[in-house]
């Protein structure tokens, strides 16, 4: 494969950044393994993720976080030690992609790769943390699961197909915004019922975060 053009680049760049706020160590194995076996001409600011001991060390982690992460609860407690890990890992690959040759676009890439780290972290974690108030585990796997998903598909994406990408990227960062609202909204609806309670006032109940109905009561609107 010929060397990345430059939406190849850009599009890489964005695609590490936002999966290292969901998947870290995903990000960081698929594309030394990418590297490693020739798959994609990684830029020099990455080719150290290609090295055996990298891949050996994050392939490990990928088999812990993929345990972690579907077990309610110790997910969100994985979210919350991630939250000082995933964000500049996630600025330190994006800029990993331009290196110090393109010292200008190495801190905006780390800039806007940092950001979409934090949104994907940050939609990761309230999602989460909203869907483990459910008494029965499946959305919680489920979730996990569609995660595991998405990141080996935005990686290949960004590579292949650039222009795709950033469509589906923009629509993607929609969601997150989204996400974010609603389960934060849920979130701090649940710990004022909490200190309602422990307040001896009556308990009007929450509303669930996410609904399959199309109706929601009034006090949803």
């Amino acid at each position: 494969m010929n060397a990345l053009d430059l939406p190849q680049l850009l599009a890489l760049a964005a695609a590490l950044g936002w999966a290292s706020g969901v998947r870290l160590y995903l990000v960081v194995l698929l594309t030394g393994l990418a590297g490693h076996f020739g798959w994609v001409p990684l830029p020099g600011g990455l080719q150290l993720l290609a090295h055996p001991v990298v891949l050996a060390a994050s392939g490990f982690m990928v088999f812990v976080e993929f345990c972690a992460d579907k077990i309610p609860g110790l997910d969100s407690l994985w979210d919350l030690v991630h939250t000082a890990i995933r964000i500049p890992a996630g600025a330190a690959l994006a800029a990993g992609v331009f290196g110090a040759d393109h010292g200008a676009m190495a801190v905006v890439a780390a800039l806007v790769g940092g950001g979409f780290a934090a949104t994907a972290h940050a939609a990761k974690a309230t999602t989460r943390a909203a869907l483990n108030t459910s008494p029965e585990p499946f959305t919680n796997v489920g979730a996990s699961l569609l995660e595991d998903g998405m990141v080996p598909a935005g990686l290949w994406l960004a590579v292949m197909h650039p222009l795709v990408f950033a469509l589906m990227f923009a629509a993607v960062l929609a969601l997150s915004v989204w996400l974010i609202a609603r389960s934060w909204r849920f979130l701090r609806g649940l710990v004022a019922r909490v200190a309602r309670i422990f307040s001896g006032r009556p308990d009007p109940g929450v509303a669930p975060a996410f609904r399959l109905s199309k109706h929601s009561p009034p006090g949803d609107r």
